[in-house]
């Protein structure tokens, strides 16, 4: 079977990628420096802790694993964050990828599948929103992962070799079906998470950033992806990239969008505790909605979601809250 590196693939989206590869049987080598990242949480495979800044261990890793394809995690990832540490932002997620790109092309690997994200398209004039849109970030965030995409863009044009696929996601949330591996953040941000800490009695409250959008409810819409489901795009996309299929950029998510009210009133029905919430001004770079076209990666990829359903996201999400409530 062939040889997958994993950047980053001891975090949330990673570490379900990893169990999904492990399981259809990929020899793999999970490569993380466990700022967010967990080593219980890498199910198959084997980890090395290490830096992406660090060429010389990349290079002898290169030279010793030998990969046939890497999947690309390891990033900064929280957006009021990188708008006020941009600088942060630019170097761990543009300027290291440059660096392991440079250092793949040295060694000769050539299939390479990049974890992107719906912020690269700021605020959509349609929704839902398709890969042929504008690229306008309106965050650090947003525009570190569209420079590497664009980075992917001219490799591939000025190696003909190089194939890759760039999928961009929209929300994801839900934890592993088999309640093994969720998010596992000591602060996150994630809006389901949040809730959800917030019933637990982590949080005394919880924050709700601005009623005053342009959108049913007044609060921000957007469209969550269960992590599985996201983890098979990720396994579609290597098995089209190994077989010798084309680069491609594509959406994830259902195409269906919820508000964030929407999201608190359902996460208190499921729960069973009616947490405080208090309204907060907007947040510097949030759109006021981001819903995915979809169509694209399941005419290309034949992906085919199976957990299309915000109940059983939150009810797999809370399962896992309950499982390590306190440990964590």
């Amino acid at each position: 079977m062939k040889k997958i590196l994993v950047t980053g693939g001891a975090g949330y989206i990673g570490s379900h990628v990893v169990k999904a590869l492990g399981e259809e049987g990929y020899e793999l080598l999970v490569y993380d420096n466990l700022s967010t990242g967990n080593q219980w949480a890498v199910l198959a495979g084997r980890l090395v802790q290490g830096e992406l800044a660090d060429r010389s261990a990349l290079d002898r890793l290169l030279m010793e694993f030998r990969p046939d394809a890497v999947i690309h995690f390891a990033a900064s990832i929280v957006v009021s964050e990188s708008v006020a540490e941009p600088l942060k932002y630019y170097r761990n997620n543009t300027a290291t990828t440059l660096n392991l790109l440079e250092a793949l092309q040295a060694h000769g690997v050539n299939r390479f599948i990049f974890s992107s994200t719906a912020a690269v398209y700021g605020i959509p004039e349609v929704i839902p929103v398709d890969e042929q849109s504008p690229l306008l970030p309106i965050n650090p965030y947003g525009t570190s992962k569209m420079m590497t995409e664009l980075l992917l863009r001219d490799l591939a044009v000025a190696n003909p070799l190089f194939r890759y696929v760039a999928l961009r996601y929209f929300n994801v949330a839900g934890a592993d079906g088999g309640n093994r591996i969720g998010q596992a953040y000591k602060n996150p941000t994630h809006l389901i998470t949040r809730a959800l800490k917030t019933a637990a009695g982590s949080y005394p409250e919880l924050q709700l950033f601005g009623t005053d959008y342009d959108t049913p409810d007044g609060t921000c819409v957007r469209d969550y992806i269960h992590v599985d489901d996201l983890a098979s795009a990720h396994v579609l996309a290597l098995k089209s990239l190994l077989a010798g299929g084309e680069s491609a950029i594509l959406n994830c998510g259902y195409g269906r969008g919820y508000s964030v009210r929407e999201v608190v009133d359902l996460a208190k029905k499921i729960t069973g505790v009616d947490f405080t919430v208090t309204e907060e001004d907007r947040r510097d770079g949030d759109p006021p909605a981001l819903v995915a076209d979809s169509s694209l990666i399941q005419q290309l990829l034949g992906w085919k979601p199976e957990h299309d359903d915000l109940e059983y996201i939150i009810r797999t999400a809370w399962a896992w809250e309950q499982k390590m409530a306190g440990s964590i």
